[in-house]
């Protein structure tokens, strides 16, 4: 297989499922994602199952986990008869009698994800031979995947500077229309690779009382004062916006639940540092609903917390 003829990592794994898949059989091939405590099915082939690319199972009760731990071997014919694979939860929620996986991995090494299979009844002990094409096509994925991860940073500086004209006049962030299109751009890049990502919402309590008491102008400099607070508390490659009138959301990419949690004790301190009371709602991305779910929770969150006001 010509690694230049599939361009990129999700046609690389679409092909390389379906090839297996017909070589070698199972009724369900899988390209994962592992994340915190989460394991996340970014592609499928085999509709026996019913598992769906977006799907999320807990890692530790994975056939993959215990593979990756050296637990269990990469191709188990009759996994049955591996302790193991036996005794993992996963067993337990749908009848897995074979299993092939091989672990997927970043440039430093670290583990991504796996190239994996199931299938409900045992299999011949002849796959075990296929085992070096097996590794050989994960090891393939991952070589597509860095060289793909790599470009990913310079992509999205690139749409962040198309994006710029999309600015809000008084803050100098993003507008809804800039967040919308880049909100949109992330989520692509979440669905392809299992990327880990959150959405922060606050909303000034009393911008309505500033501009009351005050005037305008000085509703201005708050709002002003509070996204320059914000742009600070984010990370570089984070997209902060000013979504309208009071209201603020900040994206943080490849954030996971400890970082999005940092950044919001982040800008708590920040806004009591320059006198502003806020409300604050963090959420992270689920598979099953992307970053627009995220994005509402967090904005439920923090209307829950301005009324608890």
């Amino acid at each position: 297989m010509d690694t230049l003829f599939f361009g990129d990592f999700e046609t690389a794994g679409r092909a390389v499922l379906s090839f297996l898949q017909r070589r070698l059989g199972f009724d369900l091939w899988m390209v994962t994602r592992t994340e915190d405590e989460d394991w996340i099915v970014l592609q499928t082939e085999g509709e026996r199952y019913g598992v769906e690319p977006g799907a999320v199972f807990r890692w530790a009760d994975s056939f993959c986990s215990e593979m990756v731990k050296g637990n269990g071997p990469r191709i188990a014919p009759s996994a049955e008869l591996v302790p193991a694979y036996a005794s993992a939860p996963l067993a337990a929620q749908m009848k897995i009698a074979a299993y092939i996986g091989v672990p997927l991995h970043l440039e430093d090494g670290k583990l991504f994800g796996t190239l994996c299979a199931i299938h409900p009844s045992s299999q011949p002990e002849t796959i075990l031979a296929e085992q070096e094409l097996v590794e050989l096509l994960g090891a393939m994925l991952s070589t597509i995947l860095q060289s793909e991860l790599r470009a990913s940073a310079e992509v999205r500086q690139r749409e962040k500077l198309k994006a710029e004209t999309l600015s809000d006049t008084l803050t100098g962030l993003y507008n809804r229309r800039g967040w919308d299109r880049l909100l949109k751009s992330e989520e692509d890049r979440c669905r392809r690779y299992g990327h880990p990502a959150a959405i922060t919402v606050v909303d000034i309590d009393n911008l309505k009382r500033v501009n009351d008491t005050q005037g305008h102008a000085a509703g201005d400099i708050l709002i002003s004062s509070v996204g320059a607070t914000l742009r600070n508390a984010a990370r570089p490659p984070d997209v902060v916006a000013r979504l309208g009138g009071d209201e603020f959301g900040i994206l943080s990419v490849e954030c996971d639940r400890g970082g999005a949690q940092a950044l919001l004790e982040r800008i708590r301190a920040s806004l009591v540092e320059v006198g502003v009371q806020a409300s604050a709602g963090v959420a992270m991305r689920d598979p099953s609903v992307g970053l627009n779910g995220a994005w509402e929770e967090a904005d439920q969150r923090m209307y829950i917390e301005k009324r608890s006001r």
